[in-house]
């Protein structure tokens, strides 16, 4: 692929869609950005995975809207390999259809199932392409595939043409003054589940404990989930709980013990809640929705009550998981902002109820998507949800280039005047970080990795064993960024 070379105009993007004219004009601020993209290719190298980004993943369902696909293959390590020419099969199921960058008409197949898929590859490793949006509001999936490799694939949600886009007024921007600390953080969430498996974890052959050795290497922050009931059949832990308010209390004392600060993060379900996925939990079922405003309300005042008397309480609180495509669903989905801003208010009601200093989060994963940031920023803050800080999920694999990611992040912190922090990620740690903590005016508030525990973060082996080269870049991150 030929390198991209960033020389970034940092102006509001031209509306896109229904009703989303009534965008504000600002002013444009011409400011070139420091180009990571020979940080995360390479020349060649062994295709392991196909990386989609797909820079909207909210459409208007009028026919018309579209936005634009990016196609890069990757090594193990998550590099792009720049010389690869692969062909790919391009998939889509649902309401929508793709179209290249020049106009030219795709060439279709089908597979042994007899599925379709439009016929394209990969140029110096690159393929560019659009998905425009059908008339029908619709969960699309796009999936991109390669001969053996790791397929990519995006859901993109289609809603109502009805959809009134509002921006926010100068009022509704206000600046945030509410003192937020410089993280390096990191959501542990499962170590005692991995406990309960015996996992043990060991630096230079010496058994250590996992949270006192975060602390040693650098970290100053832990997140963690809270599932309203995880226990029930079709929760996040069945008969075991993991996840509930006494398992996240415990880990809670032991942050607090570590001398570390905690970020408690909402997920307002008994399951998992992603973009592809916000289900109401359980006991919450048949309510109606002022019913369900009080009880996000209380429920969230409760948690934190608890959390107080138990002497950890939070230093952060995150209302809501990666709600890019809303909460709570269906009240909360995206395709009903005026639901979705309700069931935000309610949960920010009842953080302040119970301490109205504290820093509240608002979390979407979108690292390096503007399109998609501005446009649910704009709504939400156009509907009056006031908070603290911008928090974003950042994986390449979903959520575009360093240089995505860079240039979202400065335009958020100029548009809305707001900090952000990257409270999801996974590769390219060192660089994630020196992106955030450079940014201007200290709007960059920092990062928590993932799972560093047992995801795929090479951290740590299977026996449990600190990977050194890893977890030192912790301590030179700290040193540089927390310790000048």
């Amino acid at each position: 692929m030929k390198v991209i070379k960033y020389a970034i105009l940092l102006s509001l993007l031209l509306g896109f869609g229904c009703k989303k004219e009534a965008q504000q004009t600002q002013e444009v601020v011409e400011a070139p950005l420091k180009d990571y993209s020979s940080l995360m290719q390479v020349e060649k190298g062994k295709p392991v995975s196909v990386m989609l980004t797909s820079y909207s993943t909210t459409l208007i369902a009028d026919g018309k809207e579209e936005t634009r696909l990016r196609v890069a293959v990757t090594d193990s390590l998550g590099q792009e390999i720049t010389t690869d020419q692969d062909s790919i099969q391009i998939f889509v199921t649902g309401s929508g259809s793709l179209k290249t960058e020049t106009g030219d008409a795709f060439s279709y197949g089908k597979d042994s199932l007899g599925n379709s898929y439009a016929k394209a590859k990969l140029e110096n490793g690159l393929f560019n392409l659009h998905f425009v949006a059908g008339t029908q509001p619709d969960k699309v999936k796009v999936e991109v595939k390669s001969g053996k490799l790791w397929p990519g694939a995006h859901e993109i949600h289609t809603i109502p043409a009805e959809f009134v886009y509002k921006t926010p007024t100068q009022d509704q921007l206000p600046k945030t003054t509410k003192p937020i600390d410089r993280m390096i953080g990191a959501d542990v969430s499962w170590l005692p589940q991995l406990e309960s498996r015996d996992r043990k974890f060991y630096e230079k052959g010496e058994e250590v404990d996992a949270m006192e050795l975060l602390k040693m290497h650098g970290f100053n922050y832990i997140r963690l989930r809270v599932f309203v009931n995880p226990e029930n059949e079709k929760g996040y832990s069945p008969k075991d709980g993991f996840c509930d308010l006494e398992h996240t209390i415990s880990m809670a004392k032991r942050i607090k013990e570590a001398g570390m600060k905690f970020l408690l993060d909402f997920h307002y379900s008994d399951y998992w809640a992603d973009p592809q996925q916000q289900n109401k939990p359980k006991a919450w079922e048949g309510l109606s929705f002022d019913e369900l405003q009080n009880e996000v309300t209380n429920y969230t005042s409760e948690v934190l009550k608890r959390m107080k008397d138990e002497h950890v309480f939070p230093d952060m609180v995150q209302v809501g998981n990666e709600i890019n495509h809303g909460m709570i669903w269906p009240d909360g989905y995206i395709g009903n902002p005026d639901g979705l801003a309700g069931l935000l208010k309610a949960g920010i009601q009842g953080v302040n109820n119970v301490d109205a200093t504290i820093p509240i989060m608002l979390h979407i994963a979108l690292g390096g998507q503007n399109d998609e940031a501005v446009f649910w920023l704009d709504n939400m803050l156009a509907r009056d949800v006031q908070f603290d800080i911008i928090g974003l999920s950042y994986y390449p694999r979903w959520h575009g280039t360093l240089n995505d990611l860079n240039a979202n992040l400065n335009d958020l912190i100029r548009r809305y005047n707001k900090p952000v922090n990257v409270v999801e990620y996974s590769d390219f740690k060192k660089e994630v970080h020196d992106i955030v903590f450079n940014l201007p005016d200290d709007m960059g508030k920092g990062a928590a990795i993932w799972e560093p525990l047992s995801w795929r973060t090479n951290m740590f082996d299977n026996a449990g064993n600190v990977n050194e080269d890893v977890i030192s870049i912790y301590d030179a991150l700290n040193k540089t960024y927390l310790n000048k």
